[in-house]
């Protein structure tokens, strides 16, 4: 494995084996179980109508392409707000997230995650904004590895 310059354990260069799928069972035959648009946290307005009543899904950007069955294990029935902790600009995540969850009627929060160090600040920032927004709604958060397997 190579590693690059900035030492961060999550941009390690990795390569994951894979067997061959069998074209029978490609992605593409499953539909999206995405039910807005858009999905990007700097882009959602706090108070979508998607957001009443949900089910809330906060992803980090990369889980949707390391999960294979993201779609069906985290995303069905959820509204969805994607973020990336280390590069997004992200000051004012906290505060939008907590103005979703108070002002919505949210029923859960369900975050998703990679086991890479900088990906935990996305659930750092859900916790505060759940704090923040004065609520008690559950809260889940699912760890995936790099290799797209469930640590949790």
């Amino acid at each position: 494995m190579s590693h690059l310059g900035c030492g961060c354990p999550g941009s390690m260069a990795r390569v994951i084996e894979r067997s061959e799928t069998n074209d029978n069972e490609t992605a593409a035959q499953t539909p999206s179980e995405l039910r807005q648009w858009p999905v990007q946290l700097h882009l959602v307005p706090p108070t979508a109508p998607y957001f009443r009543e949900a089910d809330i899904l906060v992803a980090a950007d990369c889980v949707a392409f390391a999960l294979g069955s993201f779609h069906c294990d985290l995303l069905k029935g959820k509204a969805l707000a994607i973020a990336c902790p280390k590069l997004d600009e992200t000051g004012s995540y906290v505060e939008k997230l907590a103005t979703i969850f108070r002002e919505n009627g949210v029923k859960s929060i369900t975050v998703a995650i990679m086991e890479v160090p900088c990906c935990r600040g996305l659930d750092v920032m859900v916790k505060q904004a759940l704090g923040l927004s004065g609520k008690d709604i559950p809260l889940e958060t699912f760890i995936i590895g790099v290799d797209g397997e469930r640590r949790n």
